[in-house]
């Protein structure tokens, strides 16, 4: 990045650092603190929406519907996550090449299954052979986003589910005596109260999902726990900055990272909590509630 940055090894020390902390790999290790930010803000919403669906399926009386979300539920949070992550963006991916080459190569004669080895027509490839670095970046980064949305959507649908059955029944034969169909008592009884019960569970799974991202280096993308150990690790002769193991400093850095999002989240989390307790018949609701309410309310005749 600077001019004087042609020959690290003349360079005074705090030179030396500069053109260090800046040079290209250093450039990537920073944006891999976006990728992380990025994909946690894409991913939560998707897996909502993937746990809201499952959650509807398993309320529903129909029973293939019913059965398809308890499966979908208890597959995903009994494997471990792991196996799952590996394996969402290999089928994903293979299967997107499998469909392209019956439509794209029908006089393909041999097998696609060739050993160890998925082979399809260059028609069919999924980037096309010969795309730019960031397309292939770009394709690796939707398909790990759709494994943790499908993964942690599971979760998000048990605690919804779990939230919309801790709605009181009482509110909602109310709701069905005053002639409400089951649509409506969903949208203006369940819905609305249900987050209460739901958000400490949400809250639970961001935090496992914050902790869940260096996972992407498993994926094959360059994540910053990758690059913590590459660019940390006891450089050669052969690297324009050579220095001692400096790891320990990298990964601090990762450290302080995700502390900083933990606590953000967390007051995030807390000024959620009170804003949907107030007036609620929670102990989060008693508690905000007006001290003259509280009196009244306890002076109030049995």
């Amino acid at each position: 990045m600077f001019s004087f940055c042609t020959d690290p090894s003349i360079l005074p020390t705090w030179q030396w650092y500069a053109c260090y902390l800046t040079s290209g790999t250093h450039q990537a290790f920073y944006w891999s603190f976006g990728v992380v930010i990025l994909l946690l803000l894409l991913a939560a919403p998707m897996a909502l929406l993937f746990g809201f669906g499952g959650a509807l399926a398993m309320r529903s009386r129909f029973l293939p519907l019913n059965l398809l979300g308890k499966g979908y539920t208890a597959l995903v949070r009994g494997v471990p996550d792991i196996v799952f992550f590996l394996f969402i963006p290999i089928a994903i991916g293979q299967g997107i090449e499998f469909l392209l080459h019956h439509i794209n190569c029908p006089d393909w004669d041999q097998p696609l299954r060739q050993g160890n080895d998925f082979r399809v027509c260059a028609d069919a490839r999924v980037p096309p052979r010969g795309s730019p670095a960031w397309v292939y970046n770009v394709y690796g980064f939707i398909l790990a986003l759709i494994a943790f949305a499908i993964v942690f959507g599971a979760f998000v649908a048990n605690t919804l589910y779990g939230a919309m059955r801790a709605v009181p029944r009482g509110q909602i034969e109310t709701a069905e005596a005053y002639g409400m169909t089951p649509r409506k008592t969903f949208m203006r009884i369940i819905l609305p109260q249900m987050w209460i019960f739901a958000l400490p569970g949400l809250s639970n799974i961001w935090m496992i999902l914050t902790k869940a991202t260096p996972l992407l280096f498993l994926l094959g993308i360059q994540d910053i726990v990758y690059w913590a150990r590459e660019l940390g690790g006891q450089k050669t002769s052969l690297y324009k900055y050579p220095h001692p193991d400096w790891r320990v400093w990298y990964f601090l850095v990762v450290l302080v990272f995700y502390l900083c999002i933990t606590a953000l989240s967390e007051r995030f989390f807390d000024h959620m909590m009170n804003r949907l307790s107030i007036g609620q018949a929670t102990s989060g609701g008693d508690r905000l509630r007006p001290k003259g309410k509280k009196k009244a309310k306890a002076e109030a005749p049995a």
